[in-house]
Order: C-alpha cells, then sequence, then structure tokens
C-alpha cells in the first residue's frame, strides 16, 4: 500500500534538534521510503493533500496500564496508600480477563484520537491487550506484570509471559518485555530470578522505581539501600531496563541509572494526582540518562493524552526549577518520540526515512495551533490533541478525519458501561 501525504507542513529530525518545513512524505507498505522524492516505482494507492495539516512523528506512551481506562475518577484525591491498597488493586481483584480487553481498547481509542501510535503497558490479564492492539492498529510493548519473593521458573505469571509473547510472534507491531512491578512486590531474589531469565531469553525490563518517599524510607530501613541501589544489587540493570517514575532519586542514584544505560519514563500527571512529586528530570537529563514520557494508568492519571503530559512536562520544572530554560519544547517532544522510540528499541520515533510510518496529522486551522510560528513550541504548549484529524501506524491508515477506521467505539462504550455497572462503578 502507497501512501503519499502531499505538502504537509512535516517536523523533520535535524541532529539533536527538528526542523519544519513544507515537504512530501513517500509511504510504503509499513515504512518511510522516502521524503521529497519518490522512490523509483512508487505507486501513490492514496494520497493525502498534507496543506493544511502539520505532520509529526507517532507519540510514544513510554508507560501506561491501559487496562485501568474504566477506574478513572474512581480514586480520586487519596494518598498513594489509600489509592493503591484500599481502592485499585481490590477493585483490580475483581476484574476479569474480558474486561481488561474492553478497558485496553478504551486507552486505544483516547491514545489513537490524540495522536499516541505506541505504548508501553504493564498488563495483568494475557492475551487481552495483546489482543486489542492486533484488532486496533497500534504499536505496543506489552510487560506482564510480575510479583513475588522467592524466584521459581515455573511461576504462573513468568510462564504466561513467555507464552503470550511466543503466540503474538507474528505481529510485528507487538514486542514484549518483562515487568517485575517494583521493589516493594518483589524480593531480591525473584528479581535476580528475573534478571536471569530476561537475559537468557534476549528481553529488556519494565519496572516502577522509586515512585515514593515511603518506598524509599522502607526500602533504606529493611535493605539500608535506595530503590535504585535495591534494583541495581539484584542484577535488573544487566539488560535492557525501563524505569517509571523515578522521583525519588539522588545524585548517586542517577550516576547509576546513567551507567547502567536505564531510560526513565516520566509520568508527571500521574505523580502530581498521587502527591508523589516530580521526577527531577533536568538532573537526569544533565546525568546523561535517556529521558522518555508517559501517561501512566487512567486509574492514576484519569487520562491516556501525550499532549497534555507533553505541556506538563514542559511547564513543571520551570517552576520547580525558577527558569524557564531548564526544559525546552524541543526537549519535550524528543521525550515523546524518539528518545521513547530509543528505550523501547523501535524503528520509529522520527520522521525519516527507513523508520517505521508512524505518523500524526494535525488540523492547522485549529484555533489552538492558530497562529503557528514555532510548531514544536505549539505542540508542547498549545495542542490538546483535539487538533488530531489522521493517525497512520505501520503504514496502515487507522484514524481518517478523526473516523476511527479499526476500532467499533460505539461497541467500546456500551461494553464498558456494562462492566462499570457489575463492578458498581456506574
Amino acid at each position: 500500500m502507497g501512501t503519499l501525504i502531499s505538502n504537509t507542513l512535516a517536523i523533520l529530525p535535524s541532529g539533536e534538534t527538528h526542523t519544519a518545513g513544507r515537504h512530501d512524505i513517500y509511504v510504503d507498505g509499513t515504512d518511510i521510503v522516502g521524503i521529497d522524492e519518490a522512490p523509483r516505482g512508487f505507486v501513490a494507492d492514496q494520497t493525502i493533500d498534507g496543506s493544511r495539516r502539520l505532520t509529526i512523528p507517532g507519540l510514544v506512551n513510554a508507560h501506561t496500564h491501559t487496562y485501568m481506562s474504566m477506574m478513572r475518577n474512581v480514586a480520586d484525591d487519596l494518598s498513594f496508600a489509600d489509592w493503591l491498597f484500599g481502592t485499585i488493586e481490590p477493585l483490580e481483584d475483581r476484574l476479569e480477563p474480558e474486561d481488561a480487553y474492553w478497558a485496553s481498547l478504551l486507552s486505544q481509542v483516547e491514545m489513537i484520537h490524540s495522536g499516541t501510535t505506541c505504548f508501553n503497558d504493564m498488563q495483568m490479564h494475557i492475551g487481552q491487550t495483546t489482543r486489542a492492539v492486533v484488532e486496533s492498529g497500534m504499536r505496543a510493548v506489552i510487560c506482564r506484570g510480575l510479583v513475588g519473593g522467592e524466584y521459581d521458573l515455573n511461576e504462573r505469571r513468568i510462564r504466561e509471559a513467555l507464552e503470550e509473547r511466543d503466540a503474538f510472534a507474528d505481529c510485528d507491531r507487538l514486542s514484549f518485555r518483562l515487568g517485575p512491578h517494583a521493589p516493594y512486590s518483589c524480593g531480591p531474589d525473584y528479581l535476580r530470578g528475573v534478571a536471569d531469565l530476561a537475559q537468557r531469553e534476549g528481553m529488556g525490563i519494565h519496572i516502577h522505581i522509586a515512585e515514593s518517599q515511603t518506598e524509599s524510607d522502607n526500602l533504606w530501613e529493611q535493605h539500608h539501600c535506595t530503590p535504585v541501589e535495591y534494583v541495581r544489587d539484584a542484577g535488573i540493570f544487566e539488560v535492557p531496563t525501563i524505569a517509571a517514575h523515578c522521583i525519588r532519586v539522588n545524585e548517586s542514584d542517577r550516576s547509576i541509572l546513567a551507567e547502567h544505560g536505564v531510560s526513565v519514563v516520566t509520568n508527571p500527571a500521574s505523580n502530581m494526582k498521587l502527591g508523589n512529586g516530580f521526577a527531577p528530570v533536568p538532573e537526569l537529563v544533565a546525568a546523561g540518562i535517556n529521558v522518555c514520557l508517559g501517561t501512566d494508568g487512567a486509574a492514576s492519571n484519569n487520562a491516556q493524552n501525550m499532549f497534555r503530559e507533553m505541556s506538563l512536562l514542559a511547564l513543571v520544572h520551570k517552576g520547580t526549577h525558577d527558569t524557564p530554560q531548564c526544559i525546552s519544547a524541543e526537549e519535550t517532544l524528543a521525550m515523546a518520540t524518539r528518545n521513547a522510540a530509543k528505550a523501547l528499541e523501535l524503528p520509529t520515533g522520527a520522521i525519516e526515512v527507513g523508520k517505521k510510518a508512524d505518523l500524526v496529522l494535525l488540523d492547522l486551522d485549529a484555533p489552538s495551533l492558530m497562529p503557528l510560528n514555532n510548531p514544536v513550541a505549539a505542540l508542547a504548549y498549545s495542542a490538546n490533541g483535539s487538533e488530531v484529524t489522521d493517525v497512520i501506524i505501520d503504514g496502515r491508515t487507522v484514524l481518517r478525519n478523526r473516523e476511527l477506521l479499526t476500532i467499533d467505539e460505539e461497541r467500546v462504550r456500551h461494553e464498558i458501561a456494562r462492566i462499570c455497572q457489575r463492578l458498581g462503578l456506574a
């Protein structure tokens, strides 16, 4: 399938920054095959008039839990402990596998409409999020949440994670990691076992680290180390690791993360809402750490909108550090695109020949983008996601003129309402 996006204002990589200019973008199959010049033999099966569109690389949500979408607005204004142990975990225990499928689809509806083309998911119900991804056309990295004290290779969750990876091996848009939940839910022996398994299987790891002060205090009291040291000593950083949150990390922790090439995902809305604070993003960047951006689940964020997250990221640290220069719009866009693609080891995150065709088109006539002036600044400070008109993932158009082509939105709404009624949430 050949697609030509003609005469569009496009954001292209330029070294460590971006440039905006008028371009023709050629897509053949799943890949970007030309910019401004059609490759020999190219045939456009569809042409998209990009003259009133801003084309950007698809946004990458580097940390979320898509099955949590039905839990939005049910556990608000609570302490982290009351939110997690008092409300969310008991609700999770009542979920049926099919609930997770519809909830993940709902998250994917929201993400596609707001310009996200790929997400890194820590999930509980085997086969449900992956099934939803196959149907929606999104790109995803799936991580089975793992908890335990002693490690046993035959432990059910670990076995399920490997079986799920093998069952969906034929879907190029899916990749898999192991997801040990957090230092407070995984013992050191368990983490060592997961790290060893990840090395043998050639898999990366996705884990929560240093999310709250309570976590840090408890680990210090019990093990006389920080969460980062605890995870390092268990061998997790010996394989490619994505660490969500990293709020309570000191200078020594940052050096450890940088030394081991750990990518950090900051989640400003979720972290603020739960009163956990902010990841020290400027300091993480200064330490040479690859920083990415994620929403976390809708139970704590209440949204899956990466434009909202970009705006918060770009603004929060200016206020906390008393300087408007600490996080730029350029850095913000990179964290939501190419930094995340690097962390997830995916050939996406930029509009350039050879990358996968994960592209998002925004309406230049939207009031929020007028006058445009600086397109990169507009993405960080002005856009809210409502401007998205078209989304292409892996070369396939999944959203055209704001209409979803792969998901029956009415059916999703119906099923979510049914599930919420059963759970007493309606």
